[in-house]
């Protein structure tokens, strides 16, 4: 407990109830937490396997379970259960699978697996439409609103289309026994508000639950852990009404103003000494926030000393505010003998990466891009390894779909939906109901042909895949279904161009991993979802500036911090400038500000290249709301002079020069 501050140890040693700890950014959270289960499990008497701590994302809870671990004997730590809200859901499902009419293999299904059921019945393929059919579907979900519920709740286009489309949605997915990301959730509420007996049970093994991030919880969320928690209440809630960033994924910050009410004897302690930034970028932060109505009243405080002044610039356009930030972070970081992890690039939206990335190419500096798509979630990847994780296990359905139906070959919605509901009944995979002679007698002949063909192909491959070296295997796999062919027949050909180079690009990685390992091609399927092929991207020792959005850098810190694009239209979006959504920007751009540790630069344009044109800029209210007792301002290059700029040419070309050496 050395070197908790009061506060710490209050919410660590607090057991007489239900407990809220406002925890500010960087006030040492995931320490409370950590410390918590150890006092829990050294001190009180609770078994670890009866303490769950819940997260939001898979890197927080590893690193949660690494901290645990050093506190905790071995086999004390592995039998907690840290996880993210997810991987509980499918804990419970699996166990209790039979009380809701799934086997206990049932499918989860991707954003990808499901889209292509929505596509079936909305009879569209347009992307931009199935990605707000998604959308809509997900937010009502998350919301508890039934298909039934939604019918009457739509109220334009997109909603009543998501709304037709819904009860249907749900009904293939229960046919191909299969659940999407929401239903991971939604199911164990179900489950828990049918079958009281089995929501005792989990009441009884899981006896104490603390919760990291409380406030990007959604009303789904929030219902499940009322019920794990049960009349006992025995939960710690951590959480920042501060940093809710989430509304427009359905997390709802009423959730932190309901607590008090619906648990009277709740406890709330504030954490509100900063361990990371110094006196000048909180108290801008400070001064951001206090616009938004508060929740709770909070303000942070540091004991890391004044720190410099926070830098805003105004550049001409976004051409010159790139050139000039890549620019000034070489000068800064060669100054400070820094290295190049030590810095962020941070914007609102990831096409604001574009201009960044091409210049830091050039420049050689390493970086790493977050809160963008990585490699394997391309859709042609995923075609791709849908067909080698059947070579691997010809029991997992949704790579079955997928594989069955990329490219299309005469194999139907319709043949599919019979195929799940026998499988089904007789719980066995969809590979296996395919060559099942009581499946045969359910449908035609014509329907049943390109399937059997479909699965033949695919246990011929099976054989080649566990014996051939893997370098032969799947050129051989690629030519067999065609898939450039139909790669260029579906899409326009400069899409179809890129597509089939990743593809490529893929298949050599494959070649080169084989031959230096020697493995087969099922070898290889068992690690590809677990490798990334950009390999160093997941590396935290990797010496890279960090590109990201401001979305995904929540929960992170840098030394020093470029917060780039900060106008009106960006940030605030144009689209967020009602009052809610406004206030959740402003608390996006809090977000950012509380990122940076040392120093913090911001910069706006005052034109922004749009395609061919050149649009006028204002810079972003935030930036007033930060007052203007630590800010230093400089401006255009061409009107006023910036001494900072000149150096930092010359800098970086001493820099560059101290390189080659």
């Amino acid at each position: 407990m050395s070197g908790l501050n009061p506060q710490q140890r209050e919410a660590i040693h607090y057991l007489d109830g239900p407990l809220l700890v406002l925890a500010g950014a960087g006030s040492g959270k995931t320490r409370v937490i950590t410390q918590k289960i150890a006092y829990l499990v050294e001190d009180c008497g609770f078994q670890p396997r009866n303490i769950a701590a819940i997260t939001f994302t898979n890197k927080a809870a590893k690193e949660m379970q690494e901290r645990v671990g050093k506190l905790l004997s071995p086999a004390q730590a592995n039998q907690l259960q840290i996880s993210t809200f997810h991987s509980l859901g499918v804990r419970i499902l699996r166990e209790e699978a039979k009380a809701l009419g799934y086997k206990p293999r049932f499918s989860i299904f991707d954003a990808a697996d499901c889209a292509g059921i929505l596509a079936d019945l909305a009879k569209t393929v347009d992307k931009a439409t199935l990605y707000r059919l998604q959308a809509v579907i997900s937010n009502w979900k998350n919301a508890l609103v039934s298909p039934e519920a939604a019918r009457r709740l739509a109220d334009n286009e997109h909603e009543v289309l998501a709304a037709g489309v819904y009860l249907s949605y749900e009904a293939t997915l229960k046919a191909y026994q299969a659940v999407d990301f929401d239903d991971l959730i939604g199911l164990p509420l179900k489950l828990f508000t049918e079958h009281p007996a089995i929501a005792e049970k989990w009441q009884n093994r899981l006896r104490y639950l603390l919760v990291d991030e409380y406030q990007d919880t959604n009303a789904c969320q929030y219902q499940l852990l009322k019920q794990l928690t049960g009349l006992r209440a025995q939960f710690t809630a951590v959480g920042d009404d501060d940093q809710a960033i989430y509304g427009w994924r359905g997390a709802d910050i009423d959730n932190l103003k309901k607590l008090p009410a619906e648990f009277p004897k709740l406890k709330v302690i504030k954490l509100e000494q900063n361990y990371r930034s110094t006196v000048r970028i909180l108290k801008a932060a400070n001064n951001v926030i206090a616009h938004n109505e508060k929740l709770f009243d909070k303000k942070l405080w540091s004991e890391l000393g004044h720190g410099e002044p926070i830098h805003v610039a105004r550049y001409r356009d976004n051409e010159d505010e790139a050139r000039a930030v890549v620019m000034k972070l070489q000068a800064h970081r060669f100054e400070n003998r820094g290295k190049f992890r030590d810095y962020a690039i941070l914007y609102r939206s990831n096409h604001l990466a574009r201009l960044f990335e091409t210049l830091l190419r050039d420049d050689r500096i390493p970086y790493l891009l977050s809160g963008g798509q990585s490699f394997f979630d391309k859709a042609e990847i995923k075609d791709i390894t849908s067909y080698l994780r059947l070579l691997a296990n010809e029991d997992d359905d949704p790579a079955f779909i997928r594989a069955a139906t990329t490219p299309k070959r005469g194999i139907g919605a319709a043949t599919l939906q019979a195929l799940g509901t026998y499988a089904g009944e007789r719980h066995v995979s969809l590979y296996a109901a395919a060559f099942e002679e009581g499946f045969a007698q359910r449908i035609q002949a014509r329907q049943l042909e390109p399937l059997l063909e479909f699965c033949r192909f695919i246990e011929r491959m099976q054989q080649r895949a566990a014996s051939e070296p893997a370098q032969q295997t799947l050129p051989d796999l690629l030519a067999a279904i065609d898939y450039e062919t139909w790669l260029y027949d579906a899409e326009e050909e400069r899409t179809a161009r890129t597509r089939w180079g990743n593809v490529c690009e893929f298949a050599d990685w494959i070649r080169r991993k084989g031959e230096a390992d020697g493995k087969t091609l099922i070898d290889l399927v068992q690690s590809i979802a677990l490798i990334n092929m950009l390999d160093k991207q997941k590396d935290e020792e990797y010496d890279a500036v960090q590109l990201s959005t401001l979305h995904a850098s929540k929960g992170l810190e840098y030394h020093h911090v470029f917060l780039v694009g900060v106008e009106e239209g960006i940030l605030p979006h144009r689209e967020s400038l009602d009052a809610a959504k406004l206030q959740e920007e402003r608390r996006l751009m809090y977000v950012g500000i509380t990122r940076a540790q040392y120093s913090l630069h911001i910069s706006y344009c005052q034109k922004r290249k749009q395609g061919r044109d050149l649009i006028d800029c204002e810079p972003s209210r935030f930036i007033d709301e930060m007052g203007r007792d630590d800010l230093r301002f400089s401006g255009d290059r061409d009107t006023v002079p910036d001494k900072a700029t000149g150096s930092a040419r010359l800098d970086a070309m001493k820099a560059m020069l101290a390189g080659k050496r």
